[in-house]
């Protein structure tokens, strides 16, 4: 999450007007670059998409450990508005240093979407699941938003993947949530019901936002959405803060900084880079290897104990990305 939600794949960044694009054509190109290699807003090629998306992934598998850090010192409502705040700072800074002119009125609409479901609806739905639920199982579960985000991708533009991508995204999804049942007992915690909630507004703001990143560089989209959020975030940090008492301690404000500048800024800049260069179904399906990532973080970082089912799962998952990476969409 997001310059979209924090993320916006990397790449070299486009402070001039972007070429006029219909809606109609930035969604008939989403799947792929045009034919000079580039896709629109000066979105890198191929090769450079995948590894901005990938850096994007790895940006975000250290939110879930930095989000634990940061429970440390603030409550979950402080966490996520402050976080949320100083990204949209950051943005903020960015955007006017760089005389960025405002989008155009059409833009607004989707880039409300973005704000709602990657800069506000993500955050605080994980950091809810996250005072119950272990970083490593969260991460698991949250091994389910690339076949939501495809999901929403193929609504949302029409396009449709092959069969044999699908088949590998609904494999991967199945993994995650045999595991999930059987970590939680065959029932659902009121944790997962937060993260599978995450899941749904995360992956409609990671779609809206690879859309946005086709007509306009993906780090406007991610930097207007934060600046959108930005008067409820400051009215909600001071609200939050006087009522959830703050203890500072390094992991606390190593974990806040991180999950401001690093998840919600930074690798939403270079994860919505990436979509725009190589497609919403691909991009989403990199994301297959966060969990495992998450893993070792949890472990190194944390010193969470791992069940035998964790690793499993999500080295089963990783199966899958090599099968929908290939695949046709």
């Amino acid at each position: 999450m997001t310059a979209q939600n924090s993320a916006t794949p990397r790449g070299a960044i486009a402070v001039d007007a972007p070429p006029t694009r219909t809606t109609a054509d930035a969604d008939a190109s989403m799947a792929g670059p045009t034919a000079d290699g580039l896709t629109a807003a000066g979105s890198p090629p191929r090769g450079r998409g995948t590894l901005l998306a990938a850096l994007g992934v790895v940006a975000f598998s250290l939110t879930f450990p930095s989000t634990a850090w940061g429970l440390e010192s603030f409550g979950p409502w402080s966490l996520v508005a402050v976080r949320s705040t100083l990204a949209a700072l950051i943005a903020g800074a960015f955007l006017l240093a760089m005389r960025v002119p405002l989008p155009e009125q059409r833009h607004w609409a989707g880039l409300a979407v973005v704000a709602g479901g990657v800069v506000v609806g993500f955050p605080l739905l994980t950091t809810l699941a996250l005072q119950t639920s272990t970083t490593s199982h969260a991460a698991v579960v949250v091994g389910l938003l690339p076949l939501t985000t495809a999901t929403f991708a193929a609504i949302r533009t029409g396009r449709r993947p092959s069969r044999t991508f699908w088949i590998a995204a609904v494999s991967g999804a199945a993994v995650v949530i045999g595991f999930t049942l059987q970590q939680s007992g065959g029932a659902l915690s009121t944790g997962d019901l937060y993260l599978f909630g995450a899941l749904l507004v995360c992956a409609a703001g990671y779609t809206e936002g690879g859309r946005l990143a086709r007509v306009m560089p993906g780090w406007h989209v991610i930097g207007w959405a934060l600046i959108l959020c930005l008067p409820l975030m400051a009215i909600g940090s001071a609200v939050a803060l006087s009522f959830e008492p703050v203890h500072l301690t390094v992991h606390g404000v190593v974990g806040l900084v991180w999950v401001a500048a690093g998840s919600t800024f930074f690798g939403l800049y270079v994860w919505y880079r990436g979509m725009a260069a190589i497609g919403i179904p691909k991009a989403s399906q990199l994301q297959l290897a966060q969990p495992l990532m998450t893993l070792v973080w949890s472990v190194s970082l944390l010193g969470e104990r791992l069940t035998p089912a964790a690793p499993i799962a999500a080295v089963a998952v990783l199966v899958c990305i090599a099968v929908t990476q290939r695949a046709k969409s």
